[in-house]
């Protein structure tokens, strides 16, 4: 167990490092957006603004076939729009979209970028390659992390008495401490974390059992009933159109409909308001409830309708309960996306996963340090060796500095440039793979305090990057309580200080120690080193 562990963690350590840490900062993924979008900043609610939302978009789109308005929240201050012509092509090829500004209700025109989505897509698809072979090596890292934590905790004779043990400067004594309290600590999430990653990769991993139930063509009605859909129906997410006729304005008072159902939700916020057109052209009003609470269903809102013309309550769509099945698979996939959570539990999360990625990185550590004493035996560096002392550096440090990189591709790019989403990207490859050389040609130390240090200084310098490209600063954003901006603000100042601590420990020798760790030192339960 002592050998698994060792090896399923470092093979792919890497790889799961940079999973780890992407898959962490999507908990975050719409204050990301909103951030990486400086024009959607300067968005202001107000009590008016779902009438000023409605009337934007009817004359955006006076014939859509459907609508549907996502009214600002906690995480982003603008009115995000989408709608669909009549006669428009299937799926997203046929959606359009805007952003909508929430006091004027004029059009913003954003800055083309993935945002924080290119973050949570590389987390399970990596990038630049066939989606189904990136969702397979994805998936088998996640095997070997999920091998590497029940060998881990096989094999971890003291689990919860060496958590409690941490001896600083010693070395691999240092390492190894860090490596047990980093895994014990938030250990159920990584269990939890994992094994629900596996189970959102069956499809991809496991496709047998519904292929010989739906056949190879079946996969959209095998989705339609997981989601709770009709038997042999496929569900497309959206509203059906209809052959309308000559469309009707929305006349009903649209701040009173949101008023009674927040009423009839005991205090819920509505968080979107789509509309349908009978074959009429009448619209029908759809007021969707701003998240939901429960795991079972993955937090499907509840929704009310009304007639759009004079408000009349309508018969809302029944909404069928979960098989026991499908209400498990849920509960894991709602988890492990953290969709449902509110601020508080979404900071344990992505604390949580904070931990998990150090966990990741102190075991590629332990490994490196584990053989030095080989070294110093052999008087050289065996090739082996320094090959994984460059990918650390590169891995963790490097990935490090090509986010923040990234971050100011995003700002530093003209915003009107062609391709400008792809050239972020580009940017955020480009400059791991500069750290990649860099750790190349450094001695070991130094690679690692040079980068440490750039990738501090550029966190560090974000606000100013922010307050300098147009966003709202620290000054603005506080003051207007638009904390999905402040915050990530505040986030990477902290993480700027914590880099430039690393960088400052990282290369400071360890004291000479009176002894040294036995042959078969025991082991964390998770990540990516064990006694070998």
């Amino acid at each position: 167990m002592a050998w698994a562990h060792t090896w399923s963690g470092l093979v792919l350590g890497w790889l799961l490092y940079a999973v780890f840490l992407t898959g962490t900062l999507s908990f975050f993924l719409d204050e990301i957006n909103q951030w990486m979008r400086p024009e959607l900043h300067r968005s202001a609610p107000h009590a008016d603004t779902a009438r000023v939302a409605v009337d934007a978009i009817e004359r955006l789109a006076p014939d859509a076939a459907t609508w549907t308005l996502a009214l600002p929240g906690a995480r982003h201050s603008e009115v995000q729009a989408s709608w669909r012509e009549p006669g428009a092509a299937a799926g997203r090829a046929g959606t359009r979209r805007a952003y909508l500004d929430a006091g004027s209700g004029e059009v913003i025109e954003a800055r083309e970028t993935r945002g924080g989505n290119f973050l949570y897509r590389f987390h399970f698809e990596l990038y630049g390659m066939d989606r189904i072979w990136a969702r397979w090596i994805v998936g088998l890292a996640t095997m070997f992390m999920f091998a590497a934590l029940i060998s881990g905790v096989i094999t971890h004779k003291k689990i919860f008495a060496d958590f409690f043990t941490f001896r600083r400067d010693k070395g691999q004594r240092t390492w190894l401490d860090a490596h047990n309290a980093t895994a014990v600590f938030a250990l159920p999430f990584h269990l939890v974390i994992t094994f629900s990653g596996l189970l959102l990769l069956m499809g991809t991993l496991m496709p047998g059992p519904r292929e010989a139930l739906y056949g190879s063509e079946g996969g959209g009605r095998f989705v339609s009933e997981l989601r709770g859909g009709a038997a042999g129906g496929q569900s497309t997410g959206r509203p059906a159109e209809r052959d309308a006729g000559a469309p009707q304005r929305v006349e009903a008072d649209v701040a009173t409909l949101l008023a009674r159902a927040s009423e009839q939700w005991a205090g819920a916020e509505a968080g979107a308001i789509v509309m349908t057109r009978t074959a009429g052209g009448r619209p029908v009003l759809e007021i969707r409830e701003k998240g939901g609470a429960s795991l079972a269903d993955r937090g499907t809102p509840r929704r009310l309708r009304f007639d759009g013309v004079d408000g009349r309550a309508l018969e809302a769509p029944a909404t069928a309960a979960p098989s026991a099945v499908r209400a498990t698979y849920n509960v894991m996939a709602s988890l492990h996306l953290g969709r449902f959570a509110g601020p508080a539990m979404r900071w344990i999360l992505f604390l949580s996963g904070v931990l998990g990625t150090l966990m990741v990185a102190t075991g590629l550590m332990l490994w490196v340090s584990k053989r030095l004493p080989e070294r110093a035996r052999l008087g050289r560096t065996p090739a082996g060796h320094r090959l994984v002392e460059v990918l650390n550096v590169a891995a963790i440090a490097g990935l490090a500095v090509a986010t923040a990189a990234y971050f100011f591709c995003n700002r530093l790019l003209p915003a009107g440039m062609a391709g400008r989403a792809d050239w972020e990207i580009r940017g955020f490859f480009i400059v791991w793979a500069l750290a990649l050389a860099h750790a190349l040609v450094r001695p070991h130390a130094r690679a690692w305090q040079e980068q440490l240090g750039a990738a501090a200084a550029l966190f560090a310098a974000i606000p100013l990057l922010n307050a300098w490209t147009g966003g709202h600063g620290l000054a603005t954003s506080i003051p207007a309580g638009q904390w999905a901006i402040a915050g990530f603000d505040l986030a990477a100042v902290l993480a700027g200080v914590l880099l430039a601590w690393a960088a400052a420990r990282i290369g400071r020798p360890a004291p000479a120690r009176k002894n040294r760790l036995p042959a078969r030192a025991p082991s964390a339960p998770g990540g990516n080193e064990a006694a070998s």
